[in-house]
């Protein structure tokens, strides 16, 4: 049994964008995700951290979630910026009932256990999203607010923080969440959306007594990253 992490699949088996446009890594992307993700077994979890489909709706992902419902054990899914198709939680866990797609749990304002941890996250918030002038105070407090509430269900479970967004890199941080996590004790903290010749931009490793760990799916060379056994 094994906890694994992976973020930015870009899926679209429902709606034609498919990453190989921008070549390098991406090119047979699809293929090669179906090979790394054939170490999973079904005792496994895996959490995916956001930007998994290009579909618009739920029905239109279908395809997608096709393929994750293929990927064995559990599945554990956050929203990252491009996740248009995202709704919520009844709604997903409605639409996974109808197509019988098993074993696949969103996360938000809610937390997972696996063994002695507790898998706790939400999208987060990113600089770009200043820069760009489309900062929006109410859903930056809106995202503050959903880590919180996925840190206090963990209770006292060792805590594991999944973010679609970079709570840190180089030239930016993100102080209320990284205040949130050294206020519940996370040690562990991964993230995604980091793409190309932004990866140089990452900060990796030990930092103020927490870990980071970029697992965008590029990063990755497209085989999950196995968090703890």
């Amino acid at each position: 049994m094994a906890l694994y992490a992976i973020g930015d699949l870009h899926l679209s088996l429902g709606a034609p964008k498919p990453m190989d446009v921008f070549g390098g890594t991406w090119v047979g992307y699809m293929d090669k995700l179906r090979d790394g993700m054939s170490v999973l077994m079904p005792e496994d979890t895996v959490v995916i951290l956001g930007d998994i489909s290009w579909a618009l709706g739920l029905e239109e992902a279908k395809a997608d979630f096709a393929w994750i419902n293929e990927i064995p054990g559990r599945k554990i899914i956050l929203k990252g910026n491009h996740d248009y198709w995202w709704s919520t939680k009844k709604k997903f866990d409605k639409f996974c009932a109808a197509n019988g797609f098993e074993n696949q749990f969103i996360l938000n304002n809610n937390c997972y256990q696996y063994g002695d941890w507790a898998i706790c996250g939400t999208r987060g918030w990113f600089f770009e999203e200043e820069k760009s002038g489309q900062h929006d105070e109410k859903v930056f407090k809106r995202e503050l607010g959903r880590l919180e509430t996925s840190l206090q269900s963990a209770g006292d479970l060792n805590k594991l923080v999944f973010l679609h967004y970079p709570p840190r890199y180089k030239g930016y941080e993100c102080s209320e969440i990284l205040e949130l996590l050294k206020k519940y004790d996370v040690r562990y903290c991964f993230y995604g959306h980091l793409h190309g010749a932004s990866h140089g931009l990452a900060l990796e490793g030990l930092w103020d007594g927490i870990e980071y760990r970029l697992v965008a799916a590029d990063r990755l060379d497209f085989k999950p990253y196995k968090v703890v056994e």
